[in-house]
Order: C-alpha cells, then structure tokens, then sequence
C-alpha cells in the first residue's frame, strides 16, 4: 500500500506506542488521584508536557492538554464568546479549517462581526488588506500556519503584530505547521495556538493548547466546567495514554535529523514533475510559486474523472482536500478561494508525503495513475 495522506493523519511511531504501553494497564491510575499510583501517572504528565513544551518554544504551564486541535480552537472562540463585549469583531483567514471558520460562523451568529481575510492567487492572506480591517475594534485574529490542503505557508509574526497593534489576541491553527516547518511560540508572538498528535506520528484524540502565560493569564471566562484540571480550561480526567504519546512524539520530533524534511521536499518536487508530464497543460500545482509545506501537494486537474481513479487505484491512498471535506464532489472552499477561475471542469486532488516516503513510492504512485486516468 502507499500511502499519500500524511495530512489527514500519520501512523504512531514505534516509540509512540511503546511509551503509552504501560499506561494502559500497568500504570492506568487516575493522574488526579493522591495516593502514589495517580502521583506515578501525574509525573508522566509532566515530564510529556514538557517534552510537548520544549518542541514549541513554550514553558510547560503553557500547554493546555485537550482531545485534538478542533477542541483547543473552540475552546478559544468560546471563551471570547462568553467574554463583556467590549470588540465584536474577529478576523480569519478565508481558507482556515473548518474548526476556525465554524466557530466564527457561530460568533457571528451570535453578534460578532466576521471579515474573512481574502488570500492571493498562490495561497497567501494579503497583507494589505490585513492591514486594513484589523482595527481597534477587533478582539481576536485566527491565521493557520500553513494549510492543511494546498500546503502554503502564512507570514504569521506580520500577522501577529498587526494584530497586537490594534490590542487584539492572535490565535493559530498549527496543526498541519507541526513537525514540517519551524514552530516557535516566541517567535510567532501569538496568544494561542492549536495542535494535534496525530499530524506528527503519535496518537489520536489527544491535543494541545497553547495560551501564554499560561491559565493564569487565560483572559476571558473558562467555557468549560469540572473537577479543575489543566487550570480550568480542559477540566476531566487527562487521557494519560494519550499525553504521555503525545509527548513522546515531540520528543522523536525534536531529535529528528534536519536534512528529513528537505529530502521530503525533493520527493514532493520529483512528484510534481512527474505529473506535469502525465497531465500535460491539464495540470495547476496551487501555491506553486510561494513557500510550502514540503510533503504537500495541491494539484488542480482539468477533465478528469477523479471518482474513477480512487476506485482504480485500489492500493493508493491519497485525497481530494481536507479529511474534514470528504464526501464533498465540489471544490473546497480553500481552493475556491485561492483560484477564483477554477471551474467545474477542475477536480482538486492533494498528496501529502509521509517521513518515510521513497523515490520508488513516488515512481510507482507516478506509473499507477498515469495508468488509471480517464478524462471526463
């Protein structure tokens, strides 16, 4: 099987799998619990908040544990929401997650003023106009890393200090920044940002939430209520498996050598060549000429029947856009918002790069769908 999904989700590591072992059954107690086995869990807690803490240029007081990033954004939203309306304006990017734009929507829904910032032609928000709508009334921006279909990356400290000027709180949606690119809570001079696990090799349903200064410093209501845990914000009892693997694989992440991710970007840019030559003029690679995340690549294709070729390609597994999007047959709203020509002749189709990615994986995965192709 080859597998070109590394964006929706990555398989544990080993290490991963053999560090959550004996938190399952051997050392399951309750890391709330006083007596000495809860003492054992709860210390196993630290020590992966730390890890977790160290790979993003955060203390651990900072890390708030959730169940994934979609959590840790709402958690976010919600506690504007319940905030005095003193602003009631809040700006996204237009092609965010989903998890950003639905939680704008029910802001908006409820009051709150929304722009959603336009991007340029090769996946970028356009600074301009950034510039121009983030005003003394805004109480909170939300800008991803780098997007989880087309793969581009954001100028996310400009976007910071515009936000900072006018005295509004940055959040970013990092999920997909994560283990692909440098990821600096210091230097991207943000307020809040979103993880998940499972983007970088270690499990599902586990998350993170990163608030500077901490909860102390949370600066609106606690939307959640319970027992207290994680300051308040994430109160219920912590999934200790599942932290201690998250922290495991920031752990592997942070010892990772350099020159893997530019050997993925070498993989993507053979792969992308490769197809130019199968689909000829059919072919746009979205974000082309911009900086991208190097396992991803957004390819729109004209004329072809893409429902065809994942039935074809049986042993290929690769997507047409977010994992959060399937079963959609139109265009994503990311690509939508990037390719204002992009038509309904266009069908959209993403592959993003595993760690462990070959040139024999590319060549084969090349060969199968020049094979399987049939235009519409």
């Amino acid at each position: 099987m080859l597998y070109f999904d590394a964006n929706a989700t990555t398989p544990c590591a080993p290490e991963v799998l053999e560090a959550m072992r004996p938190y399952w059954n051997t050392s399951f107690a309750n890391a709330s619990s006083p007596h000495r086995a809860g003492r054992v869990a709860a210390q196993a807690v630290a020590v992966a908040r730390r890890a977790v803490a160290e790979c993003l240029d955060a203390r651990p007081h900072e890390i708030i544990f959730t169940s994934g990033a979609t959590e840790s954004t709402n958690l976010v939203f919600w506690g504007l929401l319940l905030a005095p309306r003193t602003r009631r304006h809040i700006v996204v990017s237009a092609i965010e997650h989903k998890a950003v734009l639905e939680s704008a929507a029910l802001l908006e829904e409820q009051g709150f003023e929304v722009t959603r910032l336009p991007v340029t032609p090769d996946g970028v928000v356009d600074l301009n106009i950034a510039a121009r709508v983030i005003t003394p009334e805004t109480a909170l921006v939300s800008v991803q890393a780098a997007n989880n279909e087309i793969g581009t990356i954001q100028p996310i400290l400009h976007i910071a200090r515009l936000a900072h000027q006018a005295g509004a709180f940055f959040h970013v949606d990092a999920v997909q920044a994560l283990g692909k690119m440098p990821v600096s809570m210091l230097d991207w001079e943000c307020d809040f940002a979103s993880f998940s696990a499972h983007k970088i090799y270690g499990p599902k349903g586990i998350g993170a939430l990163f608030v500077k200064g901490g909860p102390m410093r949370w600066p609106w209501p606690r939307p959640l209520r319970g027992g207290g845990q994680e300051g308040g914000l994430r109160p219920g009892t912590l999934n200790v498996p599942g932290i201690v693997g998250f922290g495991a694989a920031c752990e592997i992440l942070r010892q990772r050598p350099a020159e893997i991710l530019e050997n993925i970007a070498t993989l993507r840019d053979l792969l992308e060549n490769s197809l130019k030559k199968v689909f000829n003029n059919r072919i746009r690679i979205v974000g082309e000429n911009v900086e991208r995340l190097p396992n991803t690549s957004g390819l729109l294709i004209k004329d072809i029947d893409t429902d065809i070729l994942f039935l074809r390609c049986k042993n290929v597994l690769f997507s047409n856009g977010s994992a959060c999007n399937s079963g959609t047959i139109e265009l994503s709203h990311v690509v939508k918002s990037v390719l204002l020509d992009a038509s309904l002749d266009d069908r959209f189709l993403r592959f993003s790069l595993l760690e462990n990615t070959t040139k024999s994986d590319i060549e084969l995965l090349s060969r199968i769908i020049q094979e399987n192709i049939l235009y519409e």
